[in-house]
């Protein structure tokens, strides 16, 4: 079925429609083949957070764009997976499909993780830059933390949802308890807590990808409690490769991936359109992704 949002007009022979769960594996090939190294079950989570978020673009019934735009509680959205096959770029078909995105989130206050190639279209289009993100790769040394004796370190199964839940909504701009239970549930993924005096002070995941492991989120209430969940989560990669999204301004989670032994490979720009929601980037030591925030 089209999609309801999509018009008319050139390019004409580029149909957009909502995309099905079954077919999540197409954009993540794609994004795959840019280099985006996605995990192994995202797919099913992205999918979960908004089964109507994911749209695709069709030339004679073969796909040759995407995009999606997830929506959350509290009128937030995020935009990713913008992507047009290389053999069709230049052509009209990707600005078809970015408008017919941003008429789905109309209302909404959007924010995109956006390469360097597309920031100036982001900006033409009213996104504002709020901060640039970097990703760290390579393969840490399994140092174990220091001992201390201000909490402990718990898998997810010993902690509440709801208590979980409560702290991931401090670090994110909307409520997500869908996407955030299959997140930390899924085949191969590992989900810590570090609880102090009977609450969480922090929790980190790690998923494997096409390639090694990714860890995010990391949420910490400071740095040694980010130091603690980062080495027990890169323990799980062994001698993989293993990469963290760091918000650059949070200069203790730059510390945090340089000290590991991680490296910058790429980096993208946080954009929002309008204000940067009110979270405290000071405990975001790890995104949860680029795709989804």
């Amino acid at each position: 079925m089209p999609y309801e949002g999509a018009q008319t007009g050139a390019p004409a022979d580029l149909s957009i429609r909502v995309l099905a769960r079954e077919e999540m594996k197409i954009v993540l090939d794609w994004a795959a083949n840019e280099g985006w190294n996605p995990g192994r079950h995202d797919g099913e989570c992205f999918h979960a957070a908004d089964p109507d978020g994911f749209l695709l673009g069709e030339r004679a019934g073969t796909p040759i764009s995407s995009i999606s735009v997830v929506t959350y509680p509290e009128n937030f959205a995020f935009l990713g997976f913008y992507i047009v096959q290389p053999e069709f770029r230049g052509r009209g078909y990707g600005l078809k499909t970015w408008r017919a995105g941003l008429r789905r989130l109309a209302g909404y206050k959007v924010g995109l993780d956006g390469v360097i190639g597309q920031q100036r279209n982001y900006t033409k289009s009213g996104f504002i830059l709020a901060w640039r993100n970097i990703r760290y790769t390579g393969t840490a040394p399994h140092n174990p933390p220091a001992a201390r004796t201000d909490g402990h370190l718990v898998p997810m199964t010993g902690v509440l949802f709801s208590d979980l839940e409560a702290y991931d909504r401090r670090h994110f701009p909307a409520p997500r308890p869908t996407f955030l239970h299959l997140w930390i549930t899924r085949p191969g993924t590992t989900a810590r807590a570090w609880i102090r005096d009977g609450r969480i002070a922090g929790y980190g995941v790690i998923r494997p990808c096409r390639s090694g492991f990714k860890i995010g989120p990391l949420f910490a209430d400071d740095e040694a409690t980010a130091e603690a969940l980062f080495a027990a989560l890169a323990a799980k990669a062994g001698s993989a490769a293993l990469s963290i999204d760091v918000p650059e301004p949070n200069l203790p989670a730059v510390r945090l991936a340089e000290q590991h032994g991680l490296k910058p490979v790429f980096e993208t720009a946080r954009m929002y359109t309008g204000p940067a929601p009110n979270i405290p980037l000071r405990g975001v030591f790890g995104l949860t992704s680029f795709e989804l925030g």
